[in-house]
């Protein structure tokens, strides 16, 4: 067997998508005329999605998704503003944090509507997990979010052990 050669570093800004848009129309609206949680989230989805792929150079997919934060509604006429960057990675999975935000239709009120954090998993051409590259923060900013996504992982790890436990001795 042989050690896999270890990948360079790639910078935050290499793989951020910045300021992308939707256009909220009526469609889009739920009974109580703000827009559908899941609309948003498959948005959300996207925008990390090619956020990781940009990461790890290739085809990723969404393993898990916690945290999801809705601060606010978005309502009729909103555009929605999409930011999602690579929080850390770790040696074949990455997360991605997306904040969302709300611009009422005539400019003048932003609003932070929705924070969310994204596990996704890098593969090779058979579907198997492969390698992603470390991620080198370069702000205080990304330096947070990568200590914070350490704190997030060993949390999921941890409540995914317990789970497991819990089933085993309550199996049937």
């Amino acid at each position: 067997m042989t050690d896999t050669p270890s990948l360079p570093p790639k910078p935050v800004s290499l793989s951020t998508v910045r300021e992308q848009v939707y256009m909220v129309f009526p469609n889009d609206l739920n009974a109580n005329d703000t827009v559908f949680g899941g609309l948003i989230m498959a948005q959300m989805d996207r925008f990390a999605a090619v956020v990781a792929d940009r990461h790890a150079g290739g085809v990723c997919v969404t393993a898990s998704v916690d945290a999801v934060h809705f601060i606010a509604p978005a309502r009729r006429g909103d555009v929605l503003i999409f930011n999602a960057a690579v929080n850390r990675a770790w040696t074949t999975s990455m997360e991605v944090g997306v904040k969302v935000d709300a611009l009422s239709y005539d400019g003048s009120n932003r609003r932070h509507i929705l924070s969310a954090y994204l596990t996704f998993v890098a593969l090779d051409g058979n579907g198997k997990p492969r390698p992603v590259p470390p991620l080198q923060p370069e702000t205080p900013d990304e330096q947070r979010r990568y200590q914070e996504a350490q704190l997030r992982r060993e949390q999921r790890l941890r409540h995914a052990e317990e789970i497991k436990q819990l089933r085993a001795t309550v199996s049937p």
